[in-house]
């Protein structure tokens, strides 16, 4: 790897900086990999080094578990300078996409805005990113279409309890008895992603409220997250009434504070 691209990843990528030895060196045999494959191009704003060091970051952490496996199909990200629509116009108010796996002209595209991918691994503690989500969403494409359904888990025996298990995480978010993020209601392809976010982001957290989850997350990417993945924040001082700092939106005592102390 160049000189210059491990402290960047360091400094920016709480995976990485978790990783040891054989581990840390695979995932940076990984992003040189995928730079040489992947063409990643900016639309009205410049791409610098930082920025494809993120992208390939995002696409090697799904696969991390998956050694020498590659997105099939995928020959390019686009940067966006900021969020945009349907029709891949800027700034339209009415619909503030940060990301989009391509499709019909656009397959073999991925499409990121450039401030969100640097915000998912600047806040590495909120159980979002950006350029993660997209790269399982294009992992959940690996068996064909983006359905919901992980990769292992087509066949009938295993896709509907997986789809009814996703039915009634929904329906715990929908009654506000879950942390996690309210997109993830959308459908089961969505939860899918949001799934993944907090499982690459949050592993220890995730193992301790949504164990079953976790679980199947840790069959899904043949990855244990939480054995190596630090919370990446330090403990501040927090009031029982205060938000709690997972980002569920409750309140501390009636979310992580009983997970803590056990009440």
């Amino acid at each position: 790897m160049p000189t210059g691209w491990q402290s960047i990843l360091s400094k920016k990528v709480h995976f990485y900086s978790q990783l040891k030895g054989k581990d840390k060196d695979r995932f940076e045999r990984d992003v040189v990999r995928f730079l040489t494959k992947v063409k990643i191009t900016g639309v009205s704003c410049t791409v610098e080094l930082e920025d494809r060091l993120l992208v390939a970051s995002s696409g090697v952490i799904p696969l991390f578990g998956f050694p020498a496996c590659t997105y099939r199909g995928l020959e390019e990200v686009i940067l966006y300078p900021t969020t945009f629509n349907r029709q891949f116009q800027l700034d339209d108010p009415d619909e503030l996409i940060t990301g989009m796996v391509g499709s019909g002209v656009m397959e073999g595209k991925m499409i990121l805005s450039k401030p969100a991918l640097h915000e998912g691994f600047d806040i590495s503690n909120d159980k979002e990113n950006t350029g993660i989500h997209e790269f399982v969403h294009l992992f959940d494409k690996e068996n064909g279409f983006i359905d919901g359904v992980p990769p292992g888990f087509e066949d009938k025996a295993f896709a509907l309890p997986w789809l009814q298990f996703v039915h009634t995480k929904i329906k715990e978010i929908d009654a506000d008895q879950s942390d996690i993020r309210y997109y993830a209601t959308t459908d089961a392809m969505e939860f899918f992603a949001v799934a993944g976010e907090y499982f690459f982001e949050r592993p220890v957290l995730l193992k301790r409220k949504h164990p079953a989850l976790y679980k199947a997350l840790v069959k899904t990417f043949n990855q244990d997250t939480a054995g190596f993945i630090s919370e990446g924040f330090k403990k501040v001082e927090i009031g029982r009434n205060d938000l709690c700092l997972c980002g569920s939106g409750l309140k501390y005592k009636v979310c992580c504070w009983e997970d803590e102390y056990g009440w």
